[in-house]
């Protein structure tokens, strides 16, 4: 027979004491039922809170009193390819008005005032 079992089966004789016991243990099983159910849904509310945080980054914060706008990862990837294209426009030589054709023309300069030493012979 098991302990609980052994505890329910036996008596001590005295029905106020029995009853004690009785109420004892099962408030202790409460107990225990609310703790283990307060710990699981604090988990659950540290999950959803993280879930929440990663939603509102994902999505974007619009400005409210106090708080600056936070753009979304879609806002921003499209600002970091708008970048880059002007990064590469520069990079592409047109019609004399980007870095790449400064660059030619400061190359040609330096090339028409000296001579290049690998090529000397």
């Amino acid at each position: 027979m098991t302990a609980p079992a052994r505890l329910l089966a036996e008596s001590t004789g005295v029905p106020i004491v029995d009853a004690a016991v009785i109420w004892s243990v099962a408030a202790v099983a409460l107990a225990g039922l609310i703790a283990l159910v307060w710990r699981l849904a604090r988990g659950v509310r540290r999950i959803v809170t993280r879930i929440d945080d990663f939603a509102d980054d994902w999505a974007g914060v619009p400005a409210r009193p106090g708080v600056p706008e936070r753009p979304g990862v879609m806002v921003r990837l499209d600002r970091i390819e708008e970048r880059i294209n002007q990064v590469g426009h520069e990079l592409q030589p047109n019609s004399g008005s980007t870095l790449r054709d400064a660059v030619d023309r400061v190359d040609a300069r330096t090339a028409s005032l000296t001579t290049d030493p690998d090529t000397e012979t």
